[in-house]
């Protein structure tokens, strides 16, 4: 016997889980995503998500509702008359009427140690605070946000120079495995579900671009969380000096360094070594805008930076 499921995604993390609950053998009657967005310079053309690019390639309907308010979408969600519905960042608060619209209800594959890191950015925010551990998080979905009761964890360590492109890949093909582990486990109504703690709640909010610049001022551990937190994708960023201009560079890649000295002054040392409020940062790989990422010692080559050059 096989669950009829109802798939909702929208990013690439959702994908090897789509994927793998067809693979093992369940129905998908139906996938939901975000509706295709405009893209290009001037936005021009529409680019589908990568979950309704990888439903056509395998074969299945795809539905791409702006909301849920229309009763006309709700009764069609209904009428797919399924067994359960898979959210995993699908991008839409889901009202009680799809949340309750199964037979045994929606399940989320979430990227936290809930109730740490409910909402948006649960990677990210992990890593900028400095955790040490995260996991991913099978729940019961309910009204509230990641609120629900969960039913399989899975621990992942987070290393001192784990990036969130790093840790985004180990926790979608985890997850993937997880919820094939847990619709097993639900069809044969054997799926645990114990009640999140209310202790130590934290909501991991949206990335803003405004935080998304490069604070020297800061310590070198928290200057070293908040790059690795946001590599690759928005990026953090600094300004560095290109002759007469300034020119903004991201960060894919960063360590602890060491030196003293006034923050932003480059400092002696291997690779390129900046100066912080409290120690320094190796800054290891970086990407000038319109160009491609390199190491320190292809960037210095083109840009040099002479001890005591002052970035920011």
């Amino acid at each position: 016997m096989t669950l009829r499921i109802i798939f909702m995604g929208t990013p690439e993390f959702s994908v090897p889980t789509l994927r793998a609950l067809r693979e093992a053998g369940h129905e998908i009657a139906c996938v939901y995503t975000q509706p295709p967005r405009a893209a290009g310079r001037r936005g021009l053309s529409e680019v589908k998500s990568p979950v309704h690019q990888a439903a056509e390639l395998l074969g299945m309907a795809v539905r791409t509702p702006e909301n849920f308010r229309d009763a006309a979408e709700r009764a069609a969600f209904a009428a797919l008359d399924a067994d359960v519905a898979v959210v995993v960042a699908y991008g839409l608060l889901l009202p009680e009427a799809i949340l309750n619209g199964t037979r045994l209800g929606a399940y989320n594959g979430h990227a936290s140690l809930l109730p740490r890191w409910r909402g948006a950015a649960p990677i990210q925010r992990a890593i900028m605070a400095g955790d040490r551990e995260t996991g991913m998080m099978i729940m019961k979905m309910e009204k509230g946000l990641d609120t629900g009761p969960v039913a399989l964890t899975k621990r992942i360590a987070i290393g001192p120079d784990m990036t969130a492109g790093t840790l985004h890949d180990r926790l979608m093909h985890d997850g993937a495995r997880l919820m094939v582990e847990a619709m097993a486990k639900l069809e044969a109504g054997d799926l645990p579900l114990t009640p999140q703690d209310e202790v130590g709640v934290t909501y991991a909010k949206k990335i803003d671009k405004g935080e998304t610049r490069i604070d020297l001022t800061r310590p070198a551990l928290e200057v070293h969380n908040h790059m690795r937190a946001l590599a690759p994708f928005p990026g953090a960023w600094m300004e560095v000096p290109a002759g007469r201009r300034r020119e903004r560079v991201k960060v894919h890649e960063s360590a602890l360094g060491e030196g003293e000295g006034a923050p932003g002054t480059v400092l002696a040392g291997p690779d390129l070594t900046i100066a912080c409020a409290e120690g320094a940062v190796r800054l290891l790989r970086l990407q000038k805008a319109g160009g491609r990422p390199l190491s320190a010692g292809e960037f210095l080559r083109g840009t040099p930076l002479a001890p005591g050059t002052v970035l920011d």
